[in-house]
């Protein structure tokens, strides 16, 4: 965190992207350049990242969203599959199965947890039919049980697609988080932990899948063709192989990517020493459970928690104060909050297709009544976060207090 005078009583908003004067040269770079779109900034980027991460192929796009949709469409799922995902979840982990003709089935969560059950995906596995794919979301930075996860997908013959747009950098002790699976997919959207305002990136092994992936990213054309205006060498024919889609990253974004790529570590510490902080406020108040996490302790820089979300459980024993309650007074304090996420089975949407109650899943229900998302944010001063602390621990003993 850094050190700040920064007066308490100035609105603490719930994220704000971390950018320096190094982005800003960044960009100027590549306006000055004469090139804005995706071009050699972007393949830079991407090795970059794979270079981070470890991984084989890694694919520039536009966003999460896009990265997933290209990810189901390599693997050629479509119309007559169903492919599992939690409902615990921002809506696009779901809306592109139902783009590409294939039906969704929602996992609960674990019990005390925003993750994927295993427990509860096997049984979903035994009883689904042509289950192609199975969509784990690391929600708020902390890695689904991929030990469990694993072995389940390759029983039931089901890719694994790891939605990682909240877990970057996170470290299982043995891997990556996105890299465990069959594809891999962040975000650097503007809250995220990186960012380049908008954007993703896809990762994979299977270079195949990646090569699919690269050409539907581009409106399904069989190679490069970026450098056509730029290279005496470069050919002005291609073939359209696919019709293909518009998911390509421009190097504009792709340039901020590679500075925020550089700090990466540095923000996944300033977050941690965030998260540490409110534990240590928050820990014992009656009323307040902590975020869940990892058991076991990272073997790469101890890095087993992206904290994209630092997510307070409030009133879940019975004795604590009104989760909505408790928003609008963090709110009226002067606290930017939010709530992550409104399960996606009690969406209007997808209720009504697929005829589903809230009490379907009620561990994911439980859990949404009662959590809520506090500030925490690279840049984020060590005066912000203890006046978080601080109105929060007031909030919850004058809610005890009126009970």
């Amino acid at each position: 965190m850094n050190q700040s005078t920064e007066p308490s009583t100035a609105f603490i908003p719930f994220a704000k992207p971390s950018l320096g004067r190094e982005e800003e040269e960044a960009v100027l770079r590549i306006m000055r350049s004469g090139w804005l779109t995706t071009g050699a900034e972007t393949l830079a980027f991407e090795k970059e990242f794979a270079a981070f991460i470890g991984s084989p192929h890694a694919l520039a796009v536009n966003s999460a969203t896009s990265g997933l949709h290209l990810a189901l469409e390599a693997l050629g799922i479509g119309p007559g599959d169903t492919v599992i995902t939690s409902a615990y979840t921002f809506t696009s982990s779901a809306a592109v199965i139902l783009h590409l003709g294939a039906d969704v089935v929602f996992c609960d969560t674990a019990p005390d947890s925003y993750n994927m059950d295993p427990k509860a995906l096997e049984k979903l596995l035994a009883t689904t039919r042509n289950c192609r794919a199975i969509i784990t979301v690391h929600i708020g930075g902390l890695p689904c049980d991929l030990d469990a996860i694993l072995p389940l997908a390759a029983r039931y013959g089901c890719a694994v697609i790891e939605d990682a747009a909240h877990a970057f950098p996170v470290h299982s002790g043995t891997a990556w988080a996105g890299t465990r699976g069959t594809i891999g997919v962040y975000s650097f959207y503007a809250t995220k932990t990186i960012t380049t305002g908008e954007g993703g990136m896809i990762v994979t092994a299977d270079a195949k899948l990646a090569a699919r992936m690269s050409a539907m990213r581009m409106h399904g054309i069989d190679r490069e063709v970026w450098n056509r205006y730029t290279s005496k060498s470069a050919s002005w024919r291609y073939s359209v192989t696919e019709a293909g889609y518009k998911y390509n990253m421009p190097d504009i974004l792709a340039a901020i990517g590679r500075v925020q790529l550089g700090k990466a570590l540095r923000f996944a510490e300033e977050r941690t020493n965030i998260a540490k902080l409110y534990d240590e406020a928050f820990s014992g108040l009656p009323g307040l459970r902590l975020p869940p996490r990892l058991t076991a302790i990272s073997t790469a820089g101890n890095i087993g928690h992206a904290w994209h979300l630092y997510s307070l459980r409030v009133g879940m024993d019975g004795n604590g104060p009104d989760r909505d309650q408790f928003v609008e007074a963090l709110m009226q304090a002067g606290v930017g909050v939010s709530v992550h996420f409104i399960p996606l089975h009690i969406m209007p949407y997808y209720a009504d297709r697929y005829k589903l109650k809230p009490e379907d899943l009620p561990n994911t229900l439980n859990i949404f009544n009662h959590t809520l998302s506090l500030p925490i944010w690279q840049g984020m001063t060590t005066t912000q976060a203890s006046t978080v602390a601080t109105t929060v621990r007031r909030v919850a003993t004058e809610g005890a207090d009126g009970q």
